[in-house]
């Protein structure tokens, strides 16, 4: 039977009530006392020398506070990267500098230049039109390929070039990888492109910055996946700001996808302009300006090769891959095509030897950096495309392929320094089969031919990594912070608990599934558990939320925190029992001495906690309070099989999508309705990537999709019902709680499994395509089928 309550119920979110009442707090909602408004001027040229900034006219104009410009931020730092790699000749990334706003030089279209502050939005937006900007414009570099040429425009004068890193992973293997090549019985070459993505969440961007003369103290509202890391940033190393001085607030956050985990130079600009100007200042970020600077995702270029023996074993593997950077180095954007990537490309497969090279390329467009999955998903739709065209070329069954190369046996060390401690794919495959109904595919492919419409069917099988961690190692691997997570619990003398957390929550659901694990452990109604996030006043250091690492590191904190509670609070319970404390045990929200019916509540005992009438002084402080970090040994690793059948119409290239069925694995669930409405969520970004999203830039580096007229988002009709399973559970082996994450798992199962179906579908109407690239448009497939291009 289901469980009605704790670890393992559908709980219903309680969070949704006030956001389905209106009732929601989000950045955009706050409003200071006398704030002012801002308005960015952004370069409409994605290359050039910026010749001169023009405010005159502008300054006297109504309502104007002030008019800032690059100027104004000489003596200010650069907007910083999270993360150096160090490349395969051990030499460090090239690390341009990052200006909160344009001086020199513009590097790519929706780039600030100058920020006019006025009384209203209204009349910031007037004056900025008011002010003249000469740039001479430089020839523009888009394609990564052509910037790596040694004649290729510089993005940046002060570099050697437009390579940031060359990395080579690893680097040890590569001889024996190539040797493997040549001794292969067959050799599978696919290339392909990761289509560049715009994240739009629901609600865009929004900082409000505020100063006390008084204190001195700054304030940021701002729409943040992790305000302890902007805090951090921002505060050391833009404005020089002592952290104890500097409180950074996310309340509800509509959406973020990855693209609100980075610190972004309008942050720094607020807080900077509230104590210039000696008042809040507000920016709201448009729709249009999001998609010139919001941080993209994705925008790969891979050449991968697959090696087998006669018996079709997998023997080596070797990628050569090219990622933009876009103009700077957003804050994660050098560990995404590499750590978060490179690591991964052992997929599900017991593959010996596997050697990847990673160019990472600065271009005159907007910065890429973590889009959900966030490296993950690269290499899923890489490694599973290749495996699907290596069962087409062999004229084998493609899940007999992958299931003969099935890694069996755990823990497990693959070739990419990563070990996979738990995992059961041979479950998921046979979950996944039994969802799918292949059995009763050529029957529907039969239907869908007497409609004069093509069938097609796609499978693949996705791992990835979640909770990236340890700190040690990552430490090791460039990151410039650690990866922990902190909470504090606070029990109420009436028995209520608050937890306050590192992680944050936007839309995942946190103040549910925590609240659930803390009443499970302690046996009290969900309702006696507040969740508080998004506030770097609650709690002393935390890493945000990003990677599916809430539960796992940030609940795993809230674990060990409350662990430290229940033992002070048995301690307390067995002074009011008097009994020794090894024989109290805890349940149902009672302390009760083992073997008798002498209890005490949990209410009574958190009351003589705070009223310590009898109370054993000597041995313990009054009151109730704990504080616990978490640091993860090892990443935890979710995994699963997802099928996708489509319908295709060769009259017009158009794909349906008309089933698809996700078996995932990961590991213990807190909450199953929480969990399938993330799958949910994420297949449909995935879809979306496979058949509708592009961003797309023309050779003078013109954003062509700057807006929902251009770029196409998936739409209810793109989508099917999904079948979703979470059923095949093996429990992660090194936290608390036995969890792995989900919030990724659509959007790097999806793709491959879309694009698998569509090609499948070709064939079946005679087609010898063997890739096209997404996403997979009308137009696209049209082209392909009639043999005039993919």
């Amino acid at each position: 039977m289901p469980k009605d309550s704790g670890i393992g119920a559908s709980s219903k979110r309680r969070e949704d009530i006030r956001f389905l009442t209106g009732e929601g707090n989000y950045t955009d909602d706050i409003n200071v006392n006398g704030q002012a408004y801002v308005y960015f001027l952004r370069s409409d040229i994605a290359h050039g020398t910026l010749d001169s900034v023009d405010t005159s006219a502008a300054e006297g104009m109504e309502g104007v506070v002030r008019i800032f410009t690059g100027a104004d931020f000489e003596a200010v730092g650069s907007v910083p990267c999270g993360w150096q790699i160090t490349d395969k000749h051990g030499e460090p990334m090239q690390e341009p500098r990052h200006p909160v706003l344009a001086h020199g030089k513009v590097r790519h279209v929706g780039e600030p230049i100058a920020a006019v502050v006025a009384e209203t939005l209204e009349q910031a937006r007037d004056a900025a039109e008011a002010i003249e900007v000469e740039i001479s414009e430089l020839p523009a570099v888009v394609n990564m390929k052509d910037a790596v040429k040694a004649d290729a425009p510089k993005v940046h004068d002060d570099l050697t070039s437009n390579l940031c890193y060359d990395w080579g992973f690893v680097e040890e293997n590569k001889g024996a990888v190539d040797q493997a090549f040549k001794e292969a019985a067959h050799v599978t070459t696919l290339e392909l492109v990761n289509n560049r993505l715009v994240a739009n969440p629901m609600e865009p961007r929004v900082a409000v910055g505020d100063y006390s003369r008084g204190t001195g103290d700054y304030t940021l509202f701002t729409t943040s996946q992790n305000p302890h890391v902007i805090r951090l940033l921002m505060g050391a190393f833009v404005l020089g700001i002592p952290e104890h001085k500097l409180r950074v607030v996310a309340p509800d956050v509509g959406g973020g996808f990855g693209t609100k985990i980075f610190h972004y130079q309008e942050e720094a600009f607020v807080t900077f302009a509230a104590k210039a100007c000696n008042r809040a200042v507000k920016w709201t970020s448009s729709r249009s300006e999001a998609f010139m600077s919001d941080a993209h995702g994705r925008d790969h270029v891979t050449k991968i090769e697959l090696a087998l023996d006669a018996e079709h074993n997998f023997t080596a593997l070797r990628t050569d891959t090219y990622a933009n950077m876009g103009a700077y180095l957003s804050t994660f954007a050098p560990s995404v095509p590499t750590w978060l990537h490179g690591t991964l490309m052992a997929g599900n497969y017991k593959t010996p030897l596997i050697y990847v090279n990673v160019k990472a390329v600065f271009t005159n467009t907007v910065p890429v950096d973590a889009y959900r999955g966030a490296g993950r998903p690269e290499a899923t739709y890489q490694l599973e495309r290749l495996v699907d065209k290596a069962a087409h070329e062999l004229g084998v069954d493609p899940i007999k392929l992958r299931r003969q190369n099935f890694i069996m046996e755990f823990p497990y060390a693959t070739p990419v320094a990563v070990e996979y401690d738990t995992g059961d794919y041979v479950a998921t495959m046979d979950k996944l089969e039994e969802m799918a109904d292949i059995g009763g595919f050529a029957a529907r492919r039969k239907a869908s031919e007497a409609k004069g419409k093509l069938r097609g069917f796609g499978v693949n099988c996705y791992i990835e990594a979640c909770g990236i961690a340890p700190s040690n190692l990552v430490g090791q691997l460039g990151a410039r912070a650690g990866l922990f997570e902190s909470c504090t619990v606070r029990v109420n003398a009436t028995g209520g608990l608050v937890v306050m957390t590192g992680s944050h929550s936007h839309g995942q659901g946190h103040e549910t599934s925590f609240s659930q694990v803390v009443a499970d452990m302690i046996g009290i109604p969900e309702d006696m558990v507040e969740v508080v996030h998004g506030d770097t006043a609650n709690t002393p250091m935390g890493m945000g939320t990003y990677g599916s690492r809430s539960l796992a590191v940030g609940g795993s904190a809230m674990v060990r925190a409350t662990e430290k509670i229940i033992a002070k609070a048995k301690k307390i319970a067995s002074h009011l029992l008097e009994a020794s404390e090894g024989d109290v045990e805890l349940k149902d929200g009672a302390f009760t001495v083992a073997g008798t019916d002498k209890s005490v509540a949990w209410g009574d005992v958190t009351l003589a906690a705070y009223v310590p009438h009898n109370y054993p002084l000597e041995e313990i402080e009054p009151g109730l309070e704990e504080t616990a970090f978490y640091d993860p040994s090892n990443f935890t690793y979710p995994s699963g099989a997802y099928a996708c059948e489509v319908e295709l119409d060769p009259e017009t290239g158009q794909v349906t999508i008309e089933r698809f069925s996700a078996a995932d694995d990961f590991g213990n669930i807190v909450n199953p309705m929480i969990v399938t409405g993330q799958v949910h969520g994420g297949l449909a970004q995935g879809i979306g990537q496979a058949l509708l999203e592009n961003c797309a830039y023309d050779s003078d580096g013109q954003l062509l999709s700057a807006s929902y007229m251009d770029y196409a988002m998936p739409r209810a009709t793109d989508v099917p019902f999904y079948d979703v399973d979470h059923s095949c559970q093996t429990p992660c082996t090194h936290n608390p709680l036995g969890v792995k994450g989900c919030g990724e798992a659509g959007a790097i199962g999806s793709p491959p499994a879309v694009v698998n179906a569509v090609l499948d579908a070709m064939r079946s109407g005679g087609s010898t395509v063997d890739h096209i690239d997404m996403p997979v448009s009308p137009h696209r497939v049209w082209e392909a089928m009639n043999g005039s291009g993919v």
